[in-house]
Order: structure tokens, then sequence, then C-alpha cells
């Protein structure tokens, strides 16, 4: 990666979900799709093309582009809603996904970091966004409150750092994470760990070896 280069607000999202599968992409550039990912694809059909529309007294534009350059990170919104209040236009972003509302705060994260591309370019406040999830066809809102933000600002500065390190982490197999992975065959999580116990093993080996002369 070069240093000059934007992170993609997708790697951060990537990096919550598993750090290897993060640098397998963005420093390996390694892509493989799977019925997840195609699922993903089909969902952001509706939203994958640039246009603006007005609904309800709101204005809506779709694959925004996006960018903070004070903090390295740059990307496109799926959909911004810009809701009018006695202020102006204030922005809400939404994140279109697969599946349901998961357990970790990757999508979260991945949100509100839209949120402060969108303050840098605005020059306005975002309080909230909302994540569109396809199983459920239903918006969760989300708060962009310190604790979330400072885990964005957080992660975007260990995300710098892993990519501009060009190192890939050591393989970790967790089933419900690795299985439901569309790079587990290029991953090998199960194999690599195996390689790696091996290397510990004689490691040791060598260390008692050491001892005993």
């Amino acid at each position: 990666m070069d240093d000059s280069s934007p992170i993609p607000l997708s790697a951060l999202q990537h990096y919550l979900y598993c750090p290897r599968q993060c640098a397998l992409i963005h420093v390996e550039q390694l892509w493989a799709e799977s019925r997840h990912t195609a699922e993903g694809r089909l969902l952001h059909q509706q939203v994958d093309q640039p246009q603006t529309e007005r609904r309800k007294g709101v204005r809506t534009v779709t694959a925004m582009p996006l960018s903070a350059p004070a903090l390295g990170i740059a990307g496109v919104a799926d959909l911004v809603e810009f809701h009018r209040d006695d202020s102006g236009e204030r922005a809400f972003p939404v994140e279109y996904k697969r599946g349901r509302p998961k357990p970790h705060r990757a999508d979260e994260v991945q949100l509100c970091a839209q949120a402060l591309c969108l303050e840098h370019m605005l020059g306005q406040t975002v309080p909230a966004g909302a994540l569109f999830y396809g199983k459920t066809r239903r918006r969760k809102e989300i708060a962009f409150d310190d604790s979330l933000r400072r885990l964005t600002l957080d992660t975007i500065r260990t995300v710098t750092e892993l990519l501009q390190s060009g190192h890939t982490p050591l393989a970790e197999y967790a089933p419900r994470r690795c299985d439901a992975c569309s790079l587990m065959e290029l991953c090998q999580p199960k194999l690599l760990m195996r390689r790696e116990s091996v290397g510990i093993w004689l490691q040791r080996k060598l260390a008692e070896e050491n001892d005993i002369e």
C-alpha cells in the first residue's frame, strides 16, 4: 500500500471481522466470490449508481463518494439522506448489508467512518445513521456516540499501520467466522494453524535439548 493512498472504508469492517481477511484483501489483493458476497452484491445493485432524488421532503443521494484526507480514509456511501431542519439539510448515511444485525460492531464502525467523512466534507455534525439488513428488511438506527467514534478512530489507526506494514497476520481458525468467509479456500486457516503448531513443537524440542546440554 502506498503511504499516500487513503484507506478504503470497507477495510475497517474487514479488519474488525478478521485482521487476516483485511490483509488478504487490501495488502495481497485477493478476492473470491461466494453465495454471501453474491447476495451482498445483488442487494447493493439498487444503490450502486450515482443519482439524486427527492421523496417526501428528503433528498437522497446514492453511491456518494466520501473522503476525509485528515484521517486518511475514503470510500463510497450506499445512500445518504439529507433531512431538512432549522439549520438546513442534515446528512444521514445508510449502509446496506446482507444478513442480519451482528453481535460485533464492524458494520457500525464502517458506518461511523462514513459519518466522519461527511462531517469533514459538509462542515456539519452527523449524529446518526442506519444499517439496512437484507434478511430482516429493516433499518437499525445507529447513534454516533463518543464510544463508537473512539472505536472508529482507533480502528482507522490500527488498519493504517497494518496496511502500511504489508504484513498479513497468521491464521487463527474460528469456525463461525472462517466457515462464512469467502476467502476460506485462499486463507486455509486450518492447514496454516497445523503448520504453525508443528513449528512451535520444534522450537520447544530444540529449547529442551539446549537445556539438557
